[in-house]
């Protein structure tokens, strides 16, 4: 009887397949690959007979589809219901966790970048940093959906990550209470008369408005037209493509290209301009309208370093290339590739890589970044900490650069730019003077603007007056 049932479940399965294979024929899709299909049905039926302990067959199903998807590069995976809920909320800017954007890498989870102001940055986790262990479970074969799932929880809840990192001969053990993790994603200081400041910690769906009400704000402080703005993407590891967009449009004029993808289907294909269709919100309303209109013209800084990622990058490469900005920093991280989310039938969904970006001169960013108008170290960084920095090129089943330059030397194309000599190396903190007032502390948290102690920072400030005095000269 047993074999009988074998026999049976074969001939369902060899019906499903013909299905199958007639409907992608139908579609003009290549046949699915009978011979392999087979061998996936063989492994499935050992585990199912031999394996030591009784598998439910959703959990193996499950497993396959995982590893399906998380085998083709870094950032493709699936999303059981739960996951799935998840990253809707994580894109609206509120969730329970720590606050890490992870990576994967050997079957490990590493962190790209801890988030700022949250349980894990205010504990020292570090751009890099492989974590080994969630609690008591080891992370080695774990998808991270998996991980990012092991991490989230109930605010209050506490967690304890084992992490290795390079410089630490051992392992180093974090005990972490989760937190409602509210990601302001900008943030804004006058940094000087006539200089404003502008931080964008990830790209939201309210970063464009956010944006221009943070603008608006620093002009109506200043009393007058700003001389010039840093825009800080140092660290911010991307997010919607739409407040990539929208952040671009409020610097651009109204229909220059920003980005552009290519793909295999024709969705994949797409020319994103700075026009009110390509970054707006389902209602239709302009973020940016509250933009000041001189905020298209005024001269403009955009720092940037390896954890600058996707959207940021995005950004960046879309100023250079239109000369509207000068960047400043050193070579972002080369996430270079669109992740679309497709739900499925379960509640569930996949996110899948389904395009590269390129910036409007046609430079593709996927592992190679966008190297700065002016290279400036991170003088705060050791250089076994910069040696840290984890990069789209590090990571296991990375795509390749179409263009054959995921190679290239860090600094062999940066171009050089009207700028300043290098600023001096970051002094001590002063006694008190000029520090930013407690409420302005309690907007940045760690990362507080201020030039005397930030070298990427200064250099910009002083290239904004340096064009400043050329300008006046010219005229």
């Amino acid at each position: 009887m047993k074999k009988i049932a074998w026999l049976v479940a074969g001939a369902m399965a060899g019906g499903v397949l013909t299905l199958s294979m007639q409907a992608f024929a139908d579609k003009g899709e290549s046949p699915l690959p009978l011979s392999e299909l087979r061998t996936f049905a063989e492994v499935f039926g050992r585990i199912k007979q031999d394996y030591v302990d009784p598998v439910e067959d959703k959990k193996l199903i499950t497993a396959a589809i995982k590893g399906m998807l998380t085998g083709l590069d870094p950032h493709s995976d699936y999303m059981d219901p739960d996951a799935f809920k998840e990253l809707k909320e994580g894109t609206q800017g509120e969730f329970g966790g720590l606050g890490i954007e992870i990576g994967a890498e050997d079957g490990l989870v590493k962190v790209v970048s801890p988030i700022e102001d949250t349980p894990a940055q205010k504990a020292g986790i570090k751009s890099g940093d492989l974590i080994i262990k969630i609690d008591d479970t080891p992370v080695r074969g774990l998808s991270l959906t998996d991980a990012v799932k092991k991490m989230r929880g109930k605010p209050g809840t506490k967690v304890t990550l084992t992490i290795a990192r390079k410089t630490e001969t051992k392992p180093l053990v974090f005990t972490l209470a989760r937190a409602v993790i509210k990601t302001k994603s900008v943030k804004y200081k006058l940094l000087e008369p006539d200089y404003g400041y502008v931080r964008i910690t990830q790209f939201q769906e309210h970063t464009s408005e956010d944006l221009a009400a943070g603008i608006q704000a620093l002009y109506k402080e200043n009393k007058q037209g700003l001389k010039g703005l840093v825009l800080d993407l140092r660290d911010d590891p991307g997010g919607l493509l739409n407040g990539a967009v929208g952040v671009s449009a409020a610097f651009l004029a109204k229909n220059q290209l920003v980005v552009y993808t290519e793909g295999r289907t024709p969705d994949a294909k797409m020319r994103l301009t700075a026009n009110l269709q390509n970054y707006a919100r389902p209602n239709g309303s302009d973020p940016l309208s509250k933009l000041p209109q001189d905020a298209r013209n005024v001269p403009l800084v955009v720092l940037v370093n390896g954890g600058s990622a996707s959207a940021s990058e995005i950004v960046a490469g879309a100023l250079q290339d239109h000369k509207r900005a000068v960047l400043v920093g050193t070579q972002t991280f080369g996430k270079g590739s669109v992740q679309s989310i497709m739900p499925l039938g379960n509640a569930g969904g996949i996110k899948l890589t389904t395009a590269r970006y390129f910036t409007p001169n046609g430079r593709s960013i996927q592992a190679k970044g966008i190297v700065p108008d002016v290279v400036v170290e991170d003088g705060t960084l050791t250089a076994a900490e910069q040696a840290l920095r984890l990069r789209e090129v590090d990571l296991e089943n990375h795509l390749a650069n179409p263009n054959g330059e995921d190679k290239a030397p860090a600094k062999s194309s940066a171009k050089p730019a009207a700028a300043p000599k290098p600023a001096p190396a970051p002094v001590k903190p002063d006694d008190g003077q000029d520090k930013a007032k407690p409420e302005e502390k309690s907007q940045f948290g760690p990362r507080d603007p201020n030039p005397k102690n930030d070298n990427q920072l200064s250099q910009a400030l002083n290239i904004l007056k340096v064009q400043q005095i050329l300008q006046k000269k010219g005229s």
